[in-house]
């Protein structure tokens, strides 16, 4: 978010690339791959999904993981997708 930044505002993107490289080393505990779920919701009523930490590592890689988690972690608020821009991981 660049709040490190003496140019640092809150309704501005800062031009800051954050670059992760190797997010396929990324340390991910066993435990954690079967229990931890994420939630997807179309709107329509019973379509709730369930898909665990494993399954998405399975299916999209370790970097869709590192993605959400710091998607969760920045403002929920217009800029968040522009910020998310910013982010560039690689395998």
């Amino acid at each position: 978010m660049g709040k490190n930044r003496t140019d640092f505002a809150k309704n501005r993107i800062p031009d800051v690339e954050v670059e992760v490289v190797s997010s396929s080393q990324m340390s991910l505990s066993p435990k954690k791959l079967k229990e931890k779920m994420y939630y997807t919701h179309s709107g329509f009523p019973g379509n709730l999904r369930e898909r665990s930490q494993e399954h998405l590592v399975k299916t999209k890689g370790s970097k869709e993981v590192l993605r959400r988690a710091v998607y969760g972690m920045l403002p929920k608020n217009k800029l968040r997708a522009r910020m998310m821009k910013n982010l560039k991981i690689k395998e």
